[in-house]
């Protein structure tokens, strides 16, 4: 995520700043945060982002009149405007303002404000650190096609054939990803990527790589609809976004 702060204030800009880092730290989200302290210069930038954090009331040109600016050659960024007063805010959600957040401001509402929006944009790469080979990789979830345990490490095949080894139990490696709905455990030490389930085919789970990986038999069913039921979801955030691949149960 692309994120703009446009505050003339330093205390605001740093706290925003610190809380919008923490939000995505504990959900394992890339971004890139940048600070203008007024809103002439955040528009002389011409940088496009995700979120816009704006201060109604500033020097110079003030939050009103640089949202307005901003939505002329911007419609689909979501801006929140931050504000010490409500008075302004029907003028502000004239703008198409997403939320507004009133000053001074806590960092569970921020960090709910973020979740709120989240929702509305493309899907956004999570991550996750590995340790391998004396080394620490960073790789997006949706890189990784499977993941096998090999007595006490875990085989992490990406989608280039990369091979990673890491002293990692299954259950650690379930709890860091936070239960994220793509991973399906297919068996005993096997979890696959659901983005990359091509079939399922004499037990085996087929992924587009070739592997065919073994499924617990007795809960097939289940592993199936759970494929499904991830694809019915993501095929919705397709229907926004536009891009993307779905397992249909038939190929």
């Amino acid at each position: 995520m692309k994120i703009a702060l446009v505050d003339d204030e330093q205390i605001y800009l740093d706290e925003m700043a610190k809380f919008c880092r923490q939000f995505c730290e504990e959900n394992r989200l890339e971004i890139e945060i940048t600070e203008y302290s007024d809103g002439d210069s955040f528009l002389c930038s011409g940088e496009e982002y995700s979120i816009v954090f704006m201060d109604i009331y500033m020097n110079g040109s003030d939050g009103i009149l640089t949202a307005k600016k901003l939505r002329a050659r911007d419609n689909g960024c979501i801006l929140i405007f931050l504000t010490s007063s409500m008075e302004h805010m029907p003028e502000a959600f004239s703008c198409h303002a997403f939320e507004y957040i009133i000053k001074p401001f806590t960092p569970e509402r921020v960090k709910k404000v973020l979740m709120d929006a989240l929702s509305l944009l493309p899907q956004t790469s999570n991550y996750i650190e590995i340790y391998s080979e004396r080394r620490t990789v960073r790789v997006s979830y949706e890189n990784i096609v499977s993941v096998m345990t090999d007595a006490h490490f875990l085989d992490i095949t990406l989608a280039d054939g990369t091979q990673l080894s890491s002293r990692m139990t299954m259950p650690q490696f379930m709890e860091r990803i936070g239960g994220a709905p793509r991973f399906i455990p297919i068996n005993k030490g096997i979890v696959v990527n659901s983005d990359y389930i091509t079939d399922f085919e004499n037990n085996c789970c087929i992924l587009e790589n070739g592997g065919r990986l073994p499924i617990r038999v007795r809960d097939r069913f289940k592993i199936e609809q759970a494929a499904r039921d991830y694809n019915f979801a993501k095929i919705r955030g397709v229907q926004r976004s536009g891009k993307g691949r779905a397992y249909d149960g038939r190929r």
